[in-house]
């Protein structure tokens, strides 16, 4: 039974072509549905993420947004952070400051900028950080078919979905793994598993990232800003990265994902393009 009529979205993100990035659906004007509706709106688009854009309860917020994964619902997610400011500012949202929207979500308010047209999210604080346990380290590298050997750094860098990420020797390692889905989405360690390799000097990019989130639904994800967010917080800190950078993701699924990465008076900012797909309505 259809209760009601929605504005809808699909944006792309961290694209500048239309297929080449990772897709969201977000659904307008979402004041008044349940959890129970938008999960199962969540759970037929079978996107990575879904979201609904709400009245926000703080003042200082433009709108507040809710995220699901086909399974769960998350507190903070980039590229739906990146893809819903693109489909609300479309939809004629104005925000009271011109260089972009502040979110509320579930961890907080997200402050957006808008530079030469692509859209930049402040990466929100770690929950949890700092090294992880060397048994961590090893049920998660049996689940991600490597030796430990290739592992030069791990750490936890999760601001919301549970990250914790493993450094490789480089980026053709990354591209290279073959990992047990099944096991990863089983592990005790954290549902979200990120890998990072350097691509050799010169390149366009200058690390291959690959996100593996069985646990919520999704096996690999396309492109995933909280990762990269959480990522340029400790490649930069750790020395093993630049204060900017650009990042690619999804290579193994056909995708052309580009992250940029930028550290400016003390704040990590991380954006890319976004493409609008489909501006329709739903009904739920």
């Amino acid at each position: 039974m259809i209760d009601s009529v929605r504005p809808f979205s699909q944006v792309d993100v961290f694209t500048d072509q239309l297929t080449a990035g990772n897709p969201v659906a977000v659904v307008h004007d979402a004041d008044g549905l349940s959890d129970e509706a938008m999960a199962a709106v969540a759970s037929w688009t079978n996107l990575s993420e879904t979201t609904f854009l709400l009245p926000p309860t703080d003042p200082g917020a433009a709108y507040r947004l809710r995220i699901f994964t086909p399974r769960t619902e998350l507190p903070f997610a980039g590229h739906p952070t990146l893809g819903s400011a693109r489909a609300w500012l479309e939809a004629g949202g104005v925000p009271r400051d011109p260089s972009g929207p502040v979110q509320e979500c579930g961890v907080g308010l997200v402050r957006l900028r808008s530079s030469g047209g692509r859209l930049a999210f402040a990466a929100p604080p770690l929950r949890r950080s700092g090294p992880v346990d060397e048994a961590d380290v090893d049920t998660l590298v049996r689940g991600l078919g490597l030796d430990r050997t290739a592992v030069r750094d791990a750490a936890w860098v999760d601001n919301g979905p549970g990250w914790v990420a493993l450094l490789l020797p480089d980026a053709a390692t990354v591209l290279g793994l073959e990992p047990d889905l099944r096991a990863l989405a089983a592990n005790e360690v954290s549902r979200a598993v990120g890998v990072v390799g350097a691509h050799p000097a010169g390149d366009e990019a200058a690390f291959e990232v690959r996100a593996f989130v069985p646990a919520m639904g999704v096996g690999e994800d396309p492109v995933t800003g909280s990762l990269n967010a959480g990522l340029g917080r400790w490649l930069v800190d750790a020395g093993h990265a630049p204060s900017s950078y650009v990042a690619a993701q999804g290579t193994r699924l056909g995708r052309r994902g580009r992250v940029h990465v930028e550290h400016a008076d003390g704040q990590v900012w991380v954006g890319g393009w976004t493409v609008p797909g489909v501006v329709g309505s739903i009904a739920v």
